[in-house]
């Protein structure tokens, strides 16, 4: 924007900055000073109780005598481990992912008769409403396909005759047509952002019902619309792995909080797709990515643990990788000695990674996930660091040649599961507004007139 002002709207911007300057500012001291929880955390690191669900669970570290005691990772959906799903899954040779879908919708597991006619309901809806594509995405391109998946959901609203109604059937209803279509919407808006701001060939492809949500990404995303068994089943991982995380992360808040307002489905929804496109939430396997071609640069030999260990002391003394001294993939708020989510992806990464000429990117990323929870400790005094799911994500995504403009779209097509789950608890049993408190700094004054200010 700053570039198509004219100078003296830039001389006006630069002025209304330092005006800002001059009146607003909080001392670091003031967040203890008011024992203030920043980022909604407890002293122990801990998040602070703020609503309850029977949703997902999150387990990373016990406490005793009020400190956090590291345990193993676990990530359960409706009290199942994510694990076991995923176990059984491959066991049986099956697509997960719409199953995941049901069981945080509803907290049962479907019966095989109840999972045909969902995937027959979610594959009648994945095609966007007549004109939808033309009007809301190809005539307005936008550079972020987050950006433009938060603009399409909040558009659905128009095309919603009852929009408003909130009732427990008609709150189901949306649900099911944004997992549907969303991931269709993804894949159109990315193919208008090749065409428009890359000047390449854009293809837009029609769905598959019989087929899975997975299946139909890479499906409708290839110019050839072929893909193979590995690619589907790997990226029906990673969609069953990233559906929910409980209903503190920060999405999952953020559709909570613009829930309990009252505010329709579509705009809780659309704040939630704002909250993941942030680098500190959903972006940062696209950071894990860039940190790995840095890795690339200053490593010579990859076996090397001590030239590694070297190399990540650098990027922590911030002379090494973006400058923000930062090992991205490394580290969670509630995970201490593993992530699960990052313990599946590995064991299912390595094949696809060395059949599509990555090994050495998967092997330097285990180097770091080795090496750098000590490194962290010893430089930083952060105890009980891990690798979490970013660490992976990306270079599975980069496995099956998905584009980096994908990489946090498609987790955001995941998460839609847990999103309507957690929007539909907070709007049957939250009944009541989030509204936390803030502790106003500022000194109560006497209004000037204008004439008589300096």
């Amino acid at each position: 924007m700053l570039k198509d002002l004219t100078p003296s709207q830039r001389d006006s911007i630069a002025y209304l900055c330092e005006e800002y300057k001059k009146y607003n500012y909080i001392s670091s001291d003031d967040w203890a000073k008011y024992g203030v929880k920043r980022g909604l955390r407890n002293a122990n690191g801990t998040g602070v109780l703020a609503g309850l669900t029977s949703i997902c669970d999150v387990v990373g570290y016990e406490i005793e005598d009020g400190e956090r005691v590291p345990i193993d990772g676990k990530l359960y959906y409706r009290g199942i481990d994510v694990a076991q799903i995923v176990e059984s899954g491959q066991h049986d040779n099956r697509y997960l992912y719409e199953e995941v879908v049901w069981l945080l919708l509803f907290g049962s597991l479907p019966t095989a008769r109840e999972m045909e006619m969902f995937r027959t309901l979610l594959g009648g809806l994945r095609d966007l409403p007549t004109g939808f594509a033309e009007d809301m995405i190809m005539k307005a391109p936008s550079p972020n396909v987050m950006n433009k998946m938060a603009r399409s959901v909040l558009a659905l609203y128009s095309y919603d005759e009852d929009a408003e109604d909130k009732s427990f059937e008609h709150t189901m209803a949306q649900a099911i047509q944004l997992i549907a279509c969303t991931p269709t919407i993804m894949v159109n808006a990315y193919q208008v952002k090749r065409r428009v701001f890359e000047h390449k060939s854009m293809y837009i492809h029609q769905t598959k019902p019989e087929l899975s949500i997975a299946q139909n990404i890479l499906r409708t995303n290839r110019s050839n619309k072929q893909f193979t068994e590995q690619e589907a089943r790997l990226l029906d991982l990673c969609l069953v792995l990233h559906a929910d995380h409980g209903g503190g992360n920060n999405s999952a808040f953020a559709t909570r909080v613009l829930t309990s307002s009252g505010t329709d489905t579509f705009a809780a929804i659309s704040a939630a797709l704002g909250s993941l496109k942030g680098p500190r939430h959903g972006g940062a396997n696209i950071k894990v990515m860039e940190m790995l071609e840095c890795i690339k640069e200053g490593v010579r030999d990859y076996n090397d643990d001590d030239e590694i260990r070297a190399f990540l002391k650098k990027i922590l003394a911030k002379e090494a990788g973006d400058g923000a001294g930062l090992i991205y993939g490394i580290g969670h708020a509630v995970y201490t000695k593993s992530d699960p989510r990052a313990t599946i992806l590995r064991r299912n990464a390595q094949a696809q990674a060395e059949e599509s000429g990555m090994g050495d990117d998967f092997k330097l990323l285990y180097a770091v996930e080795r090496l750098a929870p000590k490194l962290v400790e010893e430089v930083r005094g952060v105890k009980n660091s891990c690798a979490n799911v970013d660490l992976y994500s990306g270079l599975v995504l980069k496995s099956m040649k998905m584009p980096v403009d994908l990489y946090t779209p498609l987790f955001a097509v995941s998460r839609m599961a847990g999103w309507c789950a957690h929007l539909m608890e907070e709007r049957m049993f939250g009944n009541r507004i989030i509204r936390p408190a803030y502790k106003y700094l500022g000194v109560v004054r006497d209004y000037v007139p204008i004439g008589e200010r300096g």
